[in-house]
């Protein structure tokens, strides 16, 4: 017997004006998942977390969270969210606005441990004028999960911090998502799609295209990337035995290839002057990127036959 998502779109479609932002997307996330929502600015994200949260209605298909139509009160009591687009007041301190943000919620957690949580127990008494912009990130994340929510919606949610700070609340997400929590997240930062997300569904034009574990997202592009550093030209490179493809990268000149061994016998073969050479799994970015211009060249060759 299938489990009942959490959070549910099916055949979701949104226009502002002549432009789609949403065309026919469906999704689901279940308790305990961390799904990563990516895709170019403009591809749909934001739209669709607005209309999971009530903020705008849909030109046609449906929405539900925790069983809920979107934005039904019964809903949004057990919803966090950070937002790109939140303000606070400047002159409330860092607890009172936990405080005012926590009376909202039925059963929310202590402000002490939400404190705890989203490590700002030093700064509960500094004003939020008075933060850096990561700091006042991380009193977002706090807002986010004061309430013990069942599900949280984290639009961009580690922009501005420190690599350090990042990766504490990587930590912080994680918790939630082992406490049982459904996590909606989008990021531009894909290392962290990779490290986080259970699922990714890529938007792009408002539309689905991929979908799937980091690992099968990374299989659709398959091979390993063999990176070094050479005086060869790429039209030296790319004849090479089994390149499926070809970039350069500052001094560097990058092959992708699904037969390793026999591309680089062929590289060893023509190359003399090979430095810093290393090999390595094709990465989250590799396959996005590489989906990305797949899908500009559709989009493309689709316009010039219209």
């Amino acid at each position: 017997m299938s489990i009942a998502a959490i959070i549910e779109a099916k055949k979701v479609s949104k226009s502002f004006g002549q432009f789609k932002a949403l065309d026919r997307v469906s999704l689901q996330i279940q308790a305990g998942e961390i799904l990563a929502l990516l895709g170019a600015n403009g591809a749909g994200k934001t739209t669709l977390i607005n209309l999971l949260l009530g903020r705008m209605r849909s030109d046609s298909g449906s929405l539900s969270v925790l069983n809920y139509p979107a934005g039904h009160i019964k809903a949004r009591k057990r919803i966090g969210t950070i937002l790109q687009s939140a303000q606070m007041p400047g002159t409330l301190k860092v607890a009172e606005h936990i405080e005012l943000f926590s009376s909202y919620y039925d059963q929310p957690l202590s402000l002490q441990e939400t404190l705890e949580k989203s490590q700002l127990t030093q700064l509960k008494d500094k004003r939020f004028d008075q933060l850096s912009g990561g700091q006042k990130q991380r009193v977002f994340f706090a807002l986010a999960i004061c309430g013990n929510p069942e599900v949280v919606f984290l639009d961009e949610p580690t922009v501005g911090l420190d690599v350090d700070t990042r990766r504490q609340l990587w930590r912080c997400i994680r918790d939630l998502k082992d406490q049982g929590t459904a996590v909606l997240l989008t990021t531009h930062y894909l290392e962290e799609a990779d490290m986080l997300a259970d699922r990714i569904v890529l938007l792009s034009d408002g539309r689905i295209t991929a979908e799937g574990s980091p690992e099968q997202i990374k299989k659709r592009l398959g091979g390993k990337i063999i990176r070094f550093k050479s005086n060869l030209t790429a039209a030296h490179l790319s004849q090479l035995t089994a390149v499926d493809d070809y970039q350069a990268k500052g001094n560097y000149h990058e092959l992708l290839s699904q037969q390793t061994e026999a591309t680089l016998r062929s590289l060893l073969n023509v190359c003399t002057d090979i430095q810093d050479l290393t090999i390595s799994q094709v990465t989250l970015e590799d396959a996005f990127i590489n989906l990305s211009e797949h899908q500009t060249h559709e989009k493309i060759e689709q316009e010039k036959s219209a």
